[in-house]
């Protein structure tokens, strides 16, 4: 008897399993037996069912325009562009290997204290940024310099940042080197902290959404990578943006990398694209390396969320090639050989410039030529910023409050003792005064 009810019960557990391991029945999404009461109005279902994935049986779709040789894939629609705007986007995809390259290896000379490269995410930061309008509000995390290229920043100002000099007018010599900001150019000042650029991007779009002047004009775009995702204020900035609203462009840049963490480490769903559903927003994954399918989606993305003044979220998949920063040997946890591979097979620069010459706006000497003007630009930006002081010291007082109190006057006045009492004559102090605009004497 007792055999038997174990027999019974095993054959009734397998019974079970298979009516909630198999895929979705079709009466899930239906009201046969009516709607849950309250505002969520879900179907009411009989069939015991658990799902991972916001569509069953499948993984998200990536969207893509080009393969990886630059031609248009089958079936794909080219988006609407001319010849001088595809030739600057590729120029300015150009201009950031150039810009890299200096300042990467005047990290390592010295020069600066510490720089991030864009290898390999031109296509992810230039295409977005084309796709935008220029008073739109930009939340970048720090490989997002191709953003200000496109908007003109300027390489002086670029360079002024980096080497913290006199030029420059953003953080005035106060934040590390990519940390740009630009009031200009909409662009607000990148902070280290990770994530803390998600909150903010949705209370600036809650701005944009209240302010008769920019509603239904302009957007807000932020953008992070995969590591940044797994902070809580991704939850908490995607929460805020779907409840409160405004046209916002979430943009993960999803590398494969977190510094040393590979993506396949970070989380177990079907990458960033997943959660967005979960929050409400529309939703999009693209190829990152496809200058031409971020745009596209980019394009969409703002109307979609200036017209419904909500937030939609884009995960571009790219491939970080160069290091997580100075600090950082990325050798060290993946192996060279992988990198080069990714140089080869799906290289952002190679896919659009081969659809260039597909259309004959470009060509091998268009390439020489502007490289070389490129790399000339840059290295006399270079030089010109590494000779120029820093900001003048009475910027440590300033920016912060309309009228100093007591203990910042206290601070200075403190300092401007001691610049007296051993500016002169201290060597130390002496040769560190020199460095400053004014060699601190504006004090």
């Amino acid at each position: 008897m007792q055999r038997a009810t174990i027999r019974i019960a095993r054959t009734a557990s397998r019974t079970l399993r298979a009516s909630y391991q198999t895929s979705a029945p079709e009466n899930l999404t239906q009201s046969r037996h009516g709607n849950l009461p309250g505002s969520s109005q879900s179907p009411i279902t009989t069939q015991l069912h658990f799902f991972n994935s916001v569509l069953e049986e499948t993984r998200i779709p990536t969207f893509r325009v080009l393969d990886s040789g630059g031609k248009v894939i089958e079936g794909a629609h080219l988006p609407e562009l001319d010849r001088d705007f595809a030739r600057r986007i590729y120029e300015t995809m150009l201009m950031l290997p150039s810009l890299d390259n200096v300042l990467y290896n005047s990290q390592r000379q010295g020069k600066i204290s510490f720089y991030m490269t864009s290898y390999g995410e031109e296509a992810s930061v230039v295409g977005s940024a084309a796709a935008l309008e220029p008073e739109d509000e930009v939340l970048g995390q720090y490989r997002e310099m191709g953003v200000l290229v496109w908007r003109g920043f300027g390489l002086d100002n670029l360079m002024a940042q980096c080497f913290g000099n006199e030029l420059d007018e953003a953080t005035k010599g106060r934040q590390m080197p990519v940390h740009f900001g630009s009031t200009d150019l909409h662009f607000h000042t990148i902070s280290s902290p990770l994530a803390t650029q998600i909150p903010q991007a949705a209370g600036v779009a809650y701005a944009l959404k209240r302010d008769p002047n920019r509603r239904g004009k302009n957007c807000t775009i932020c953008y992070f990578g995969e590591g940044a995702a797994s902070e809580g204020d991704f939850h908490a900035g995607l929460s805020m943006a779907s409840v409160l609203g405004g046209p916002l462009i979430f943009f993960c840049r999803n590398n494969g990398f977190a510094i040393s963490t590979p993506s396949s480490e970070q989380y177990a769903g079907d990458g960033i694209a997943a959660r967005g559903p979960g929050y409400g927003l529309d939703t999009i994954r693209v190829d990152g390396n496809d200058t031409l399918a971020v745009y596209a989606a980019v394009k969409e993305a703002r109307r979609r969320a200036i017209e419904g003044n909500k937030a939609v979220l884009v995960e571009a998949m790219s491939y970080r090639v160069g290091h997580h920063s100075t600090s950082d040997d990325s050798f060290a946890y993946r192996a060279k050989q992988e990198v080069e591979d990714w140089k080869k097979i799906d290289n952002p620069h190679h896919r659009l410039r081969k659809f260039l010459e597909s259309k004959g706006w470009w060509t091998a000497e268009d390439e020489d030529v502007v490289r070389a003007q490129q790399k000339k630009a840059v290295f006399a930006a270079f030089q010109k910023a590494e000779k120029l002081k820093k900001p003048a010291l009475d910027n440590l007082f300033n920016d912060v409050y309309d009228k100093l109190p007591w203990n910042l006057i206290e601070q200075k006045n403190e300092l401007k003792r001691l610049l007296a009492k051993y500016g002169d004559d201290w060597e130390p102090w002496k040769s560190e005064r020199e460095k400053f605009k004014d060699s601190g004497r504006n004090l």
